[in-house]
C-alpha cells in the first residue's frame, strides 16, 4: 500500500515538473521583451542604448526571433529545448551605425546557451550566469 501511495506520489510530481517546463517554454511567445540589463560593458546601460533598447519577439511557428537590438532590426533562428537556448547567426539586417552598443547586444547572444524566466523577467544565460535580462513590453 506504501509503494503504491509512494509511486503515486511521485508520478504526479513528475507529471507537474514536466508541465512547469512546457508552461515557461508557452511564457517566450506572445510578448515583445525589451533588454533592461546586459553583462559586460564597462559603460553604463543608459549610456549604452540612450534612445532606443533591444527587443526579442520570439515566434514559435517559425522558429524565428526578430526584434532590434536597439539599432537595426534583426531575424535569427533559435531553439529551445528544456531549459537550453541557442540562437543562429542573425539574418540580413539594416546597416545603420549608432555607436557600436547594438553589435554588443548580437555578440552576446551568440553567446547564450539557456534561459530562465522568473517574476516576469526573462534572463538569458550563459551557463548559470545571467547575460541579459528582458521585460515584457507588450502582451
Amino acid at each position: 500500500m506504501k509503494t503504491s501511495i509512494m509511486l503515486l506520489f511521485l508520478t504526479v510530481l513528475l507529471a507537474k515538473s514536466c508541465s512547469d517546463i512546457k508552461s515557461s517554454e508557452e511564457e517566450l511567445y506572445g510578448h515583445t521583451w525589451e533588454l533592461e540589463y546586459i553583462s559586460g560593458p564597462r559603460i553604463a546601460f543608459e549610456g549604452l542604448f540612450p534612445k532606443k533598447r533591444p527587443q526579442l519577439t520570439f515566434d514559435k511557428e517559425s522558429g524565428k526571433v526578430t526584434g532590434t537590438d536597439s539599432c537595426n532590426g534583426y531575424s535569427a533562428s533559435y531553439k529551445v529545448v528544456e531549459s537550453s537556448m541557442s540562437f543562429g547567426e542573425p539574418g540580413p539586417t539594416t546597416m545603420m551605425f549608432c555607436g557600436g552598443s547594438e553589435r554588443q547586444f548580437l555578440k552576446m547572444m551568440a553567446k547564450i546557451d539557456s534561459y530562465s524566466l522568473e517574476d516576469g523577467k526573462l534572463n538569458l544565460l550563459v551557463g548559470e550566469i545571467p547575460m541579459m535580462r528582458f521585460k515584457k513590453i507588450s502582451p
